[in-house]
């Protein structure tokens, strides 16, 4: 028999999935994971898993007793390469500024795109891998990553470059996500920006051959319904999956165009509608709620409960970015709790399984279950509650990415080359 990567066992509280219910878990008192080849082997009671796969003879023996034991995190939407800094906004908008205002000054978005722009190669990797050193001593085992600060060809394919060149050298798998069409860049008529991602970035992107998704905000202001729809049936066209950002700031149509295009995901939906939530669930767009977003906006929270009792499978992300600065998945889960309505269980699996589907992961991603890929997160905490429970710290103790230990609490647990 092959060694196992990893089996960690005696856990107090093992998660392996939804339940059949799709709201509570499937866990195992006493739990143990064997990883084989990078996937689950076995998961189920230790004596069970164990006799068949013997702790000894792994390349990793994690005794996981009076802790629990999860999938690792899948956070489905970020913002997470960029350069410069922009905290001194956050204070803007604490003194009343907002997020719009910010922008027509020449701030937010259109600030990030300068300092990408001025940013060499070399800078712009080693800002992503330490943010993704971050997500992952976090819990987070695959993260969604865009571009969106360049705004033209060149800078939009650098970006991507770096998102495949983080993923290549970083435990953490990194999905990555075209989204020219981000913000209109200074100088640019809306019309005449649009035909430049259709005509010139588009393509391009699809030459390159990185990016997997193509995303769009469509909201007032930046792409209308009908400039984010020739966006986004331009980059089907070129085999990129849609993804839309949709009703953050007001209601102008943006869920049902997900619907309409197929999309993978209708990501922040702060004004959807219960019309909206149908289209979604009968076109199986997963909704990506992003608790942070609002949080660090000072703004509504998105309903997770009427997405939930529609029959939707709720995702949950951090939106991390330089206006939502936050790595940390569990902070998304505790905020998916107090103010949107989710239990702990149904938060989890918003963060794991259902986060996973918003990627068009279906290979058990997001689960323990056999055959899903072996990623697990051990707490430093007897039950999976712990992790909204505790909003001010990481409860993580140890993170397995494909069955080898990738995090510690000293986070030194792997070496990478950083080359651009």
């Amino acid at each position: 028999m092959t060694a196992p990567d990893a089996v960690v066992y005696g856990a107090a509280e093992l998660v392996a999935a939804p339940a059949a219910d799709g709201r509570s878990l499937e866990t195992y008192e006493d739990g143990a994971v064997a990883i084989v080849d990078g996937t689950v082997a076995a998961v189920g009671p230790t004596a069970d898993v164990t006799a068949e796969y013997p702790p000894e003879s792994a390349n990793h023996a994690v005794d996981a007793d009076g802790q629990a034991v999860i999938p690792g995190f899948v956070d489905p939407h970020t913002h997470a390469l960029f350069a410069g800094d922009r905290s001194d906004e956050f204070a803007a908008k604490l003194r009343g500024k907002s997020y719009q205002d910010i922008l027509a000054e020449g701030g937010g978005i259109l600030r990030t795109v300068r300092a990408v722009r001025d940013a060499d190669e070399e800078t712009l990797l080693s800002n992503l891998l330490a943010h993704l050193d971050t997500m992952l001593a976090h819990g987070t085992t695959t993260v969604e990553v865009k571009s969106g600060y360049g705004l033209d060809t060149e800078t939009e394919l650098q970006m991507l470059r770096v998102i495949d060149s983080a993923d290549a050298v970083h435990p953490v798998d990194v999905v990555p996500t075209f989204m020219g069409a981000h913000a209109v860049p200074e100088g640019w008529d809306t019309d005449d920006y649009t035909a430049a991602v259709v005509d010139e970035q588009v393509p391009a992107v699809e030459s390159q051959g990185i990016a997997e998704f193509c995303d769009v905000f469509c909201e007032e202001g930046v792409s209308s319904v009908a400039q984010s729809r020739r966006v986004l049936e331009a980059g089907a066209a070129a085999g990129l999956t849609p993804k839309v950002h949709a009703e953050e700031l007001a209601h102008i149509g943006g869920t049902q165009l997900a619907a309409d295009v197929g999309a993978a995901s209708a990501d922040h939906l702060l004004h959807a509608t219960g019309e909206d939530i149908d289209a979604l669930v009968d076109a199986a767009v997963t909704p990506v709620l992003l608790p942070g977003t609002a949080f660090g906006l000072g703004a509504a929270y998105a309903d997770a409960t009427a997405f939930r009792d529609r029959g939707a499978s709720v995702a949950v992300a951090t939106d991390f970015n330089p206006n939502c600065h936050s790595h940390s998945m569990g902070f998304a889960l505790s905020l998916a709790c107090v103010e949107m309505g989710l239990t702990p269980a149904e938060a989890l699996i918003a963060g794991t399984k259902h986060a996973a589907l918003a990627l068009d992961r279906t290979d058990g991603l997001g689960t323990l279950r056999e055959g899903a890929p072996g990623d697990a997160v051990v707490l430093a905490a007897p039950s999976h509650v712990h992790i909204p429970y505790q909003y001010g710290t990481n409860v993580v103790d140890a993170v397995l990415k494909d069955g080898s230990v990738v995090s510690t609490p000293t986070h030194e647990s792997y070496d990478r080359e950083v080359q651009p």
